[in-house]
């Protein structure tokens, strides 16, 4: 079972027990957290498609830790001219763990038939 969720404004395939780097998350380590904007959800075959998400599904996670990606260098420069700046970036991240992903289906409203009577 695999679902497509959306997570910081980005969108991830997970499944159970994976290990997934996200965006940094305003949450504390240890403490979990539910995203419920699930796009896909693919239960051994049956296929779910949200127009944009799935009502009622949800990806459980627990945020193991936050840390800072590598080091991007920025370096610009003008030929001939003397002109150089360098600047370095690193991305904050926070490592979740996928806790389970819930598929509960909206429960339909059935319209009842009205009986009518014969006399």
């Amino acid at each position: 079972m695999y679902a497509i969720v959306e997570i910081a404004g980005q969108q991830f395939k997970v499944s159970k027990d994976q290990k997934v780097f996200v965006h940094r998350l305003a949450t504390e380590e240890g403490s979990k957290v539910s995203f419920d904007k699930v796009m896909l959800l693919d239960d051994n075959g049956t296929v779910t498609i949200g127009a944009p998400a799935i009502e009622g599904a949800s990806v459980e996670a627990k945020v193991i830790q936050h840390l800072k990606g590598d080091k991007v260098i920025v370096f610009k420069k003008k030929r001939r001219k003397g002109y150089k700046k360098k600047n370095g970036h690193r991305q904050s991240f926070s490592q979740i763990v996928i806790e389970g992903i819930n598929a509960s289906a909206p429960k339909k409203k059935t319209a009842k038939k009205a009986e009518t009577t014969e006399e």
